[in-house]
């Protein structure tokens, strides 16, 4: 198609590529765009950080953290200073309206035993029928007028600063003692963290090397080497790491760790979870959306 054919105007139909880049232009409607390879983190790399992990720990739902930012991670939510310090602000300012009430409560008082004095039991300005043929007001009538004479002195603008409403702090909410997982957002504790423990493609380079590579590290078993795009599982007892098939085809079968030769279980095969690999066939969505205002008729 020529660029004529693409910016065409004249056309009856409204194409998929003029509707995308008016989308763009108008800064109205969701947006939704494919993330690409440089988007995606490494299968060895820490939520938190997003940097290859030193020290790794996985979580029983197969998230990989390092192990010094997740314990800092648990150790923030723990603490409670800023509620803490709201509730003492809180206590300080109940004092002061405490204080400021019954200083009203005394003006008041003083305000109500000036004004007692002598008053006819009919105000004058309320007397509504005529002196001339001698008429009174009934109560019903004393009490409308006297309504509407209130009425006209309050102030009925709501723009009037007297009248507007303050805007008082939020008041936080007394923050729970379980921990949540930031990935996973189940409850989280630090005896449950498992220490993984990757095998190195080469173990005679050092760490600086071995970052450098993007083949860094293989299974504990078939030696096969790790990435995005092999499904992995670490094993409970030994913290290694293995391939997905491997655990199907031979550990399975007899339900033994084969480097520390303990027994295992369902709950001790944790599935690594891992970044995609950019293809569309890898499975995982790798799909960011962004909200935007959307224009109703």
């Amino acid at each position: 198609m020529t660029r004529h054919g693409k910016n065409c105007t004249a056309g009856a139909v409204y194409t998929y590529h003029e509707k995308k880049k008016d989308t763009a232009a108008s800064g109205y409607g969701t947006q939704s765009v494919r993330l690409g390879r440089d988007a995606v983190k490494d299968f060895d790399c820490c939520c938190l950080s997003l940097q290859p992990c030193r020290d790794p720990v996985v979580t029983p739902d197969g998230y990989l953290y390092e192990k010094q930012a997740i314990l800092e991670y648990i150790l923030h939510q723990k603490t409670q200073i800023a509620y803490e310090k709201q509730k003492q602000a809180q206590r300080s300012s109940n004092q002061l309206e405490s204080k400021s009430e019954e200083r009203e409560r005394v003006e008041r008082f003083k305000t109500k035993e000036n004004s007692i004095v002598s008053k006819p039991s009919t105000p004058s300005h309320l007397n509504i029928g005529s002196e001339k043929d001698g008429t009174q007001s009934s109560p019903g009538e004393l009490s409308s007028a006297a309504t509407a004479a209130s009425s006209s002195q309050s102030l009925p603008s709501f723009w009037i600063p007297s009248l507007t409403p303050e805007a008082k702090p939020t008041a936080l909410k007394k923050p729970s003692k379980t921990v949540l997982c930031p990935m996973s957002g189940k409850p989280i504790k630090m005896n449950e963290l498992i220490t993984v423990r990757f095998t190195p493609l080469d173990p005679s380079l050092d760490r600086v090397a071995l970052l450098t590579r993007q083949d860094r590290y293989i299974c504990a078993v078939t030696k096969d080497v790790l990435g995005n795009s092999v499904p992995c599982a670490v094993l409970r007892p030994s913290g290694a790491v293995v391939t997905q098939e491997c655990v199907e085809k031979l550990i399975k079968k007899d339900m033994t760790d084969p480097l520390t030769g303990d027994k295992l279980s369902e709950k001790d095969i944790i599935p690594l979870q891992r970044g995609g690999t950019g293809f569309a066939g890898s499975g995982i969505d790798l799909t960011a959306k962004e909200a935007r205002p959307v224009m109703q008729a």
